[in-house]
């Protein structure tokens, strides 16, 4: 058997890191789902991504940001086509989203985190990590200006909503959608964005080496306090580590089981009743687990390729966030 490649999907068969491994894919789920859908426009929303990423789209940089790079992105997008997929084959007729809506629902994911991507006239920030707190709703305004150049304007009140179910910038209550089918859809996505982040081959060292960083760049790790003092939310990536059990247990009570409805569950017409996904994260955090027991951090020990524009994304990083904590420390 041979062991999952660091860059391949849950199922060690699709290339998460390869644009056109991920079209093709999802062109095949659509196809065998919806059949008769056009696929010119999800052909034109991988190559703009593809162009958005890799510093190619005008007006932006590409993507720095070393966690949420473009393999997060895609493995994100191939588990929201296999989720839809997935709804739509188990569902009657008037309940189905049809190919409209899905082909909606890909594009939002392909873009859901365009907001981590810097603007060529932005001089006043140097790593996308810096809208961790702001980039949903800088992704909806992204799509509410992308989505009419594919001929999707009519989407774009309900696309700059369903995004939002990737974040923690809104309520789930405050998201205003007047269809159910629109909401299903925010529920999908929702979903998959955190299946397929918490099944990567490589998680925990991603949130050790990768997700810390873009926390204390994003404000999050380390914050300022009511007295000017520094409050500390975590103090290192192996703090981020310590918090992520009782993370996914949160995650899996309000969210995956509880706002989303457990709508991973759509995974399983696809899988003979398996779902990989779900497999993968309890693999991972059981894991971790046995990590923290023991205090064997040595365990941890891949180094997964990072996939965004610049040459030394994982060094720029580290100057960075030294950077950062210096200043904040001098502030304080």
């Amino acid at each position: 058997m041979q062991y999952r490649r660091s860059d391949y999907d849950v199922t060690n068969t699709v290339q998460v890191s390869s644009v056109n491994a991920v079209r093709m894919a999802v062109e095949e789920l659509f196809t065998n789902t919806w059949s008769g859908a056009h696929l010119e426009k999800l052909a034109a929303a991988f190559a703009d991504f593809d162009r958005l990423f890799n510093g190619k789209f005008p007006g932006y940089f590409g993507c720095d940001t070393i966690y949420h790079d473009l393999q997060h992105t895609l493995d994100d997008t191939l588990a929201m086509a296999r989720l839809m997929a997935g709804y739509d084959r188990s569902q009657a007729a008037e309940q189905q989203l049809g190919p409209e809506r899905a082909l909606m629902g890909l594009v939002v994911a392909l873009f859901h985190d365009a907001g981590y991507i810097r603007q060529t006239d932005d001089t006043q920030h140097r790593n996308g990590a810096e809208f961790t707190r702001t980039h949903v709703g800088r992704s909806a305004a992204f799509l509410a200006s992308y989505l009419p150049t594919i001929g999707m304007a009519e989407w774009v009140p309900v696309a700059t909503q369903v995004v939002h179910f990737t974040g923690y910038e809104m309520k789930f209550d405050e998201i205003r959608l007047d269809d159910p089918l629109d909401r299903k859809v925010g529920h999908l996505l929702g979903t998959a964005d955190m299946l397929a982040q918490m099944s990567d081959r490589c998680y925990l060292e991603k949130c050790r080496d990768r997700l810390y960083p873009e926390f204390v760049l994003g404000g999050v790790a380390i914050s300022a306090d009511e007295r000017g003092g520094l409050k500390v939310l975590y103090g290192s990536g192996l703090d981020v580590l310590r918090q992520t059990p009782d993370f996914f247990e949160m995650t899996m009570r309000t969210r995956l089981e509880g706002e989303f409805a457990a709508a991973y569950r759509y995974l399983e017409p696809l899988f003979g009743g398996r779902n990989p996904y779900m497999e993968s994260i309890e693999q991972n955090i059981g894991y971790l687990k046995q990590v923290l027991k023991t205090q064997r951090w040595a365990m941890l020990r891949r180094e997964p390729p990072c996939f965004t524009w610049e040459k030394n994304p994982l060094q720029n990083m580290r100057t960075l966030v030294i950077d950062h904590l210096r200043s904040a420390i001098a502030a304080a």
